[in-house]
C-alpha cells in the first residue's frame, strides 16, 4: 500500500508547480515577446493558449493576464523597432492612427464589459472561434510583399477605418489582445501601407486600445488577479520586454512569406486546444 503523502510533499510538490510556472512564465514570456517584437503583435492569441493550458489559469483571469503581458510587449516592440522603422515614419500617418482609434477605443470599452459578465464555458469558445478567424486573416489579409494602393479613399475610407477599429477594439477586449493581427491587414488593405510600418502603426493604435479595456477591467473584481500573481506577472512581463528586444532586432531578417503561414498554423492549433478545454 503507498504511504499517506506527508506535508513536506505536498510543499516539495507546491514548490516544484511554482518553479515550473515561473520558468514558463518567462519562457513563454520571451518566446512570445520575441513575435511581438518582429511582426508588430502583442503576441497574445499565443500566450492565451498557455495561460488556459499548461498554466492552468480560468478564462477571464487568462483574459486580463493576457491583456496585461500584452501591453507589456506593445509598449516595449514600438521604441524597439524604431531602428527599422522611425518615429517620423509613423508620426507621418497620424490621421491613419486617430482614425483607427475612433473606433477601437469605443470597442475595447464595450468589449471588457461584456468579457466580464460571460461564463467561462462561453469565453472559451468565443476565444476559440476568434482565434480561428485570426488565422484566417493571417493567411489571406497579409501582403507579403507590401503595401499597395488603398481600398477606399475619402470618407469611404473613414467610414471604414472606424467600423474596422470598433470590431477589433472589441476582439482586444475579448480576448486581451493588442488587435494586431486584424490591425496589421487593415493598414495594408484599407490604408496600402507596407508591412513593415503596419507593424508599428499597429502597435502605435494598440497601446491606447489596450489601456482602455485594461480601465474597464479596473471596475470589475477579477481585475485582482493581477495581485494574486505578482511574483508570476513580474517574471513573464521581464521575458516580454527580453523577447521583444530580440524580435526587434529580427526585423526584416525573418521573410513574412515564412514566418505568417507559420503563425497561423499555430493558431490554429491554439484554437482547437482552447476550443477543447474544460
Amino acid at each position: 500500500m503507498d504511504e499517506a503523502a506527508t506535508p513536506a510533499d505536498n510543499v516539495g510538490t507546491q514548490s516544484a508547480a511554482a518553479q515550473r510556472s515561473i520558468l514558463g512564465g518567462f519562457g513563454g514570456g520571451a518566446g512570445i515577446g520575441a513575435l511581438g517584437g518582429l511582426i508588430g503583435l502583442g503576441g497574445a492569441e499565443f500566450r492565451l493558449p498557455l495561460l488556459i493550458g499548461a498554466l492552468r489559469f480560468v478564462a477571464l483571469e487568462a483574459v486580463i493576464l493576457n491583456k496585461a503581458m500584452s501591453l507589456v510587449v506593445v509598449a516595449s516592440a514600438l521604441p524597439f523597432r524604431a531602428a527599422a522603422v522611425p518615429w517620423e515614419a509613423v508620426a507621418a500617418h497620424w490621421t491613419i492612427i486617430a482614425n483607427l482609434l475612433a473606433g477601437s477605443l469605443a470597442g475595447a470599452w464595450f468589449g471588457a464589459g461584456w468579457a466580464t459578465r460571460l461564463r467561462s464555458g462561453t469565453l472559451y469558445r468565443i476565444i476559440a472561434v476568434l482565434l480561428l478567424l485570426i488565422a484566417v486573416v493571417l493567411l489571406v489579409g497579409h501582403d507579403p510583399h507590401g503595401g499597395g494602393h488603398p481600398l477606399l479613399e475619402g470618407p469611404a475610407q473613414f467610414i471604414a477605418g472606424v467600423a474596422a477599429g470598433a470590431v477589433i477594439g472589441v476582439v482586444a477586449a475579448l480576448l486581451g489582445v493588442a488587435g494586431g493581427e486584424l490591425l496589421i491587414p487593415t493598414l495594408v488593405l484599407l490604408f496600402g501601407c507596407d508591412i513593415k510600418l503596419a507593424g508599428s502603426l499597429s502597435l502605435a493604435v494598440s497601446l491606447p486600445t489596450m489601456l482602455m479595456g485594461f480601465t474597464r477591467y479596473s471596475r470589475d473584481r477579477s481585475f485582482t488577479v493581477l495581485g494574486r500573481n505578482k511574483r508570476f506577472v513580474l517574471v513573464m512581463a521581464a521575458g516580454s520586454i527580453v523577447g521583444s528586444f530580440i524580435g526587434a532586432r529580427l526585423l526584416g531578417i525573418v521573410p513574412s512569406s515564412v514566418l505568417l503561414p507559420l503563425l497561423a498554423a499555430i493558431l490554429l492549433v491554439s484554437a482547437l486546444k482552447v476550443w477543447r478545454h474544460r
